[in-house]
Parts: C-alpha cells; sequence; structure tokens
C-alpha cells in the first residue's frame, strides 16, 4: 500500500475537504492481498462450512482443528512481529482476512478472539520472556487465547471489576478471586489475559494458564445466536499466577483493555461487513429461486428496492472500514520500529483514530442489522426456519451491537473524543464552527458543476458537515464542559458524525475508481452513491433536528432548524433508476458487486 497521502487525525474529515486519492479503498489491494484473501475464503469453504452443523451443536473438537489449521496458514499471526515468527501484516491485510473468515459463521467469534483480543495484548505489552514462553503456541494454533475483563456486574464500566489480586507473602505469586463473565473460547482456551485489581486498587492485566490452581471453567452459556462459539464463565478461587505473569504494568491495565478494544472495534466492522455481504447473496439467490403469483419474487419493485438499499448499505460499510485501514496504516507507516518505545508509539496511532474505530463498530454492525433483519423477510415464513441459514444469520447478528462496547457506549465515545481532541486544540472546531454559523447566517446561490461526477453528493457532504459544527458550536456554547453528561445530545451528535464518515468514504471511493472504471462499473458507481446520499441525508436530517430540539429553543432554534432544512436538502433525481440499476446488477450476477 502506498503511504504517501496526507496523514490525517483522527476526526479532522469533520473538517476539512478530503481528496479522494487520499483515501485507501477496496481496489487498491495488492496481489499479495487479494491472495491472502483468496486463502482465507478457501480455507472457510473447504474447512468450517462443510462442518457448521457440528460446530453449531458445540463440538469444540471443529473448532480448535479449524484454529489450528487457520495457524498452518497464517492467518493467525498477520499482526505478529516478524521476529517472533509472524508475518507482521498491515491493517488493510487484517481487516480483509477478518472480513473474509466471517462468513464460517460461529467459527469466526473464535477466530477473531483468538487472534485480536486473545492475542494482541501479549504482543503489545508481554516482556521478552512472556512473548518466548506463550506467543508461538499461540499463533500457530497450538494453544487457543481469550480474554477476560467483563464481569456479572461490569459490561461497559470494565473498570468497575471486582476480581482482585493479592500478592503471596513470598512474593513468588499472585492470589486471584473473582468471577468473569461472557468470555469467548472460554470452554477449550489454554491461555486467558485476566484483568483483576491488585489490593483492590490497582487495575492490572494477567496472563494465566487453563493449568493454573484455582481455575475454573464456568458451564457454556444458552445463547441466543453465535451458538457454535464457546461462551462460559471462568472462576477464579485463589488462582496461583506467578509474578512473572503480570501483563504490563500494575495499575495500568485499563491501558491494555482500551487499546486493544480500539482494535476490535475496527476488526469487527470488517467482520460484519462480510457477514452482510455473505446474508445478501443468500437474500438474492432465495428472490431468484422462489415464485409467486408465477415469477420469481426478484422481479417485483418491492423486493429490488430491498436489495438495492442493503447493496448501498453494504457499499458504505466496504468503503469506510477500508478507509480506515488506509488511515491507520498510513500513521503506523510512519514510527520507527527500532525504538524501544516502539508499541507505546503504535497503540498511541491507533488511538488517535479511536472516533473512526468506534464509527466503523457502530455503522457496519446496523447495516448488518438491516442487512439479515430484510434477508429473513425476503425468505417469508421459510425465513424463520432453521433449515434456511436466514434465521441462524437473524439470531447471530444480533450480539454484534454488544460485542467490543455497546452501540450506545460507542456513540457517546464518538463525540466525547472528538471534543476532548478540541477542547485540547488538537482540532481546531470551534473556530470552524464559527464559520458554519456565518454560512448560516448567509443565503448561497452558488450552482452546483453537476458536470463533474459527484458533484451533487459531494456538496451534500459539506453541507452536512457544516451542520454538524452548527449543532456542535452551539451545544458546546450553552454546556461547556458540562456537555459530557448530556448523552441525548452525544448520541444525536454522534449519528451525525457516524453519517458524514460513511457517506464520504463512499463518494470518495466512487469517484476515486470512477475516471478508470468500465461503462457498466460507472453506472453502478453512480448509483449506488446516489442511493448512499439520499439515505444519508434523510438519516442526518432527522438526527439534526433532533439535535436541534435537545440545544435550542426560541429564535436560535427557528434558525438552526431553517439551516438543516436547507442544508441536508438532496436533489435525488433518478432515484428510483439507481436502485433498479444495482438490484438488476445484484440478482443477474446473485453476488455482491462492487
Amino acid at each position: 500500500m502506498k503511504m504517501d497521502r496526507k496523514i490525517l487525525k483522527g476526526g479532522e474529515y469533520l473538517i476539512t475537504e478530503v481528496p479522494c486519492q487520499d483515501v485507501f479503498t477496496p481496489e487498491d489491494f495488492t496481489d499479495e492481498q487479494r491472495q491472502i484473501g483468496e486463502t482465507t475464503e478457501a480455507f472457510v469453504k473447504n474447512e468450517i462450512l462443510p462442518h457448521v452443523e457440528e460446530i453449531e451443536n458445540q463440538n469444540f473438537v471443529r473448532v480448535v482443528e479449524g484454529l489450528k489449521k487457520c495457524g498452518e496458514l497464517g492467518l493467525l499471526m498477520i499482526d505478529t512481529p516478524e521476529e517472533y515468527g509472524g508475518l507482521e501484516l498491515d491493517k488493510a491485510t487484517s481487516m480483509l482476512v477478518a472480513e473474509k473468515i466471517a462468513a464460517s459463521g460461529s467459527f469466526s467469534v473464535a477466530f477473531s478472539a483468538h487472534s485480536g483480543i486473545g492475542t494482541l495484548p501479549l504482543i503489545y505489552y508481554g516482556t521478552e520472556a512472556q512473548k518466548a514462553q506463550y506467543l508461538e503456541k499461540i499463533i500457530t494454533g497450538e494453544w487457543a487465547a481469550a480474554y477476560c475483563l467483563t464481569e456479572p456486574g461490569s459490561g461497559s464500566d470494565a473498570l468497575g471489576a471486582r476480581a482482585t489480586a493479592i500478592l503471596s507473602a513470598d512474593g513468588s505469586h499472585y492470589l486471584l478471586n473473582g468471577t468473569k463473565q461472557f468470555i469467548t473460547n472460554g470452554g477449550f482456551a489454554e491461555l486467558f489475559t485476566v484483568f483483576a485489581k491488585v489490593d483492590k486498587e490497582h487495575f492490572t492485566a494477567f496472563l494465566v494458564e487453563k493449568s493454573f490452581e484455582g481455575l475454573q471453567v464456568g458451564a457454556e452459556e444458552k445463547k441466543l445466536g453465535i451458538k457454535g462459539s464457546s461462551t462460559t464463565q471462568i472462576i477464579l478461587d485463589n488462582c496461583k499466577v506467578p509474578v512473572e505473569n503480570v501483563l504490563g504494568e500494575i495499575g495500568k491495565g485499563h491501558k491494555i483493555a482500551f487499546n486493544v478494544l480500539n482494535i476490535g472495534r475496527f476488526k469487527l466492522g470488517a467482520g460484519v461487513t462480510g457477514a452482510a455481504k455473505m446474508a445478501l447473496v443468500e437474500g438474492v439467490k432465495y428472490a431468484n429461486e422462489r415464485k409467486q403469483f408465477n415469477a420469481q419474487i426478484s422481479s417485483f419493485g418491492a423486493i429490488q428496492e430491498k436489495i438495492a438499499d442493503l447493496t448501498a448499505g453494504i457499499f458504505a460499510s466496504e468503503s469506510l472500514v477500508y478507509r480506515l485501514a488506509g488511515l491507520l496504516d498510513t500513521k503506523l507507516s510512519t514510527l520507527d520500529k527500532s525504538v524501544g518505545n516502539y508499541y507505546e508509539e503504535y497503540l498511541k496511532a491507533i488511538e488517535e483514530y479511536a472516533p473512526e474505530c468506534a464509527i466503523s463498530k457502530v455503522y457496519c454492525s446496523e447495516v448488518l442489522a438491516d442487512v439479515v433483519d430484510e434477508v429473513l423477510q425476503i425468505h417469508g415464513g421459510y425465513g424463520y426456519v432453521s433449515e434456511y441459514p436466514a434465521e441462524r444469520f437473524y439470531r447471530d447478528e444480533r450480539i454484534n451491537r454488544i460485542f467490543e462496547g455497546t452501540n450506545e457506549v460507542n456513540r457517546l465515545l464518538i463525540p466525547g473524543m472528538i471534543l476532548r481532541k478540541a477542547m485540547k486544540g488538537e482540532l481546531p472546531l470551534q473556530r470552524e464552527a464559527m464559520k458554519a454559523f456565518e454560512q448560516l447566517m448567509t443565503p448561497s446561490f452558488e450552482a452546483i458543476d453537476q458536470s463533474q461526477p459527484f458533484a451533487r453528493e459531494k456538496s451534500l457532504i459539506g453541507n452536512l458537515k457544516t451542520v454538524f459544527l452548527i449543532l456542535s458550536g452551539a451545544a458546546i456554547q450553552k454546556y461547556m464542559d458540562k456537555l459530557e453528561k448530556e448523552q441525548e445530545i452525544l448520541m444525536a451528535a454522534a449519528d451525525l458524525a457516524i453519517q458524514i464518515f460513511a457517506l464520504e468514504s463512499a463518494v470518495l471511493r466512487c469517484e476515486k475508481v470512477h475516471a478508470k472504471a468500465s461503462a457498466r462499473k460507472k453506472e453502478l458507481l453512480e448509483a449506488v452513491a446516489r442511493v448512499c446520499a439520499f439515505d444519508a441525508s434523510e438519516k442526518f436530517a432527522t438526527a439534526a433536528r433532533k439535535g436541534a430540539f435537545y440545544v435550542e429553543e426560541g429564535d436560535t432554534l427557528t434558525m438552526i432548524l431553517s439551516g438543516i432544512r436547507r442544508f441536508t436538502k438532496f436533489e435525488a433525481t433518478g432515484l428510483l433508476q439507481a436502485k433498479r440499476t444495482l438490484a438488476a446488477a445484484a440478482i443477474e450476477d446473485e453476488k455482491y458487486i462492487f
């Protein structure tokens, strides 16, 4: 991947006009990346899908075998440094593998937990001795790994954990006590990253082997979906952990927890995008097979509109995910690997884009929710029957809006992190908000040059950014540092930021690819941009009006509402034909068409 594009700060997209050349897209994949994607697809098709029913019935031998096969193929070592036997590939490749593995259903949950939160804390924070002891076992699949943060009484409030760690009298080990809840891979993992409070105060991570005295694995949870993944309690009853197995620094466990969550969020965005593609294909194939009123239901406009809308939503998700990959890889490419604090700087670089990581998690998981809901609807009564995959897709989807921090928590984080950047002087949000207010007061008669592809969509994006700045400026002015307590306002602001990033990612990708595309591809790109823009403008306008009523009243409210009407207006001429174009291509090809 070329790294000559400008390095944007996290959240800076809200105040900057981004050139399409600076955005990484799936069309930019190298031959090596495509080959890795194809290898992952072939693995899922040949090694996992033939055993889906066994896995769904919790034959975890199949899951462990699958993880070992992933180890043989190198799929568990993509983020691992070369000096420890890893491949150390870029984030775009890591996301591509997460996307492709998603077609494996419940197995993908085990894979993601193992290769992500199960492995990364050791890579980023482990000592040389710890890495030498455990890392090879993990990246080859010899041992499965798990991550123990959540407790019965602390989910989103991770730092409210009650598990304790007390140093033994002879100073050789810690005694861990407490219960960890909803631990993915809990039933078969050999190594656990466990968080506990040293002396009931200092939040700390530990590397705990399954064989350590005092560790007990609870019963498998009976779950709504992802039934083929192992989810258990991990019970710590005076569990003896050698002092050498403290991970990172005592009292600094929050750094490990939160930094790994940022990575989990963007990988989840990629994974659910892959799942959405798979579900869409099943929906289209069924629509082509099913006949009602002596016609294939795929010939009905009502079904075609669903297929078009789902295709556009997935396109925006995919564009967003790989744009974020490009941001991360560009930033990471500037770091000096030879310095002693490399991983500290590495994690700071990822943390820079924590708002975009949260956006990826929220937007893409909600697109998947729309996709599986409509795919089940396309199946009609058969979608409710477990013999058809639509039923499993529907059940499996639901957890993704809870994983890696609930979507509500992530929505609160997005504007919160952006506002903190503004308060530190890292983003000139207030200055730009003042400019936006000037635009609100000044009628504009500037015509859009419609001879340029995507001119209408790009004009809309600029206008949406203006509305975001107007409402953000008004909220900051009214509430100042108390704004972080106004959760309803933050949730509305998050929806604005999310829609802008998603739409801009989709449109910039269309613009970048358009020039060298075939005539058919040009038509599809223009259609998907139109559908994405209309959808985003409608959702954005609803959230903006809500935010305006939350923040203002009287004449100022009237003025802002007038501005919202003006700035969210999108001339969506040709929208129906755009949808029919997308639907026709998807129905003919029986695949995700981009």
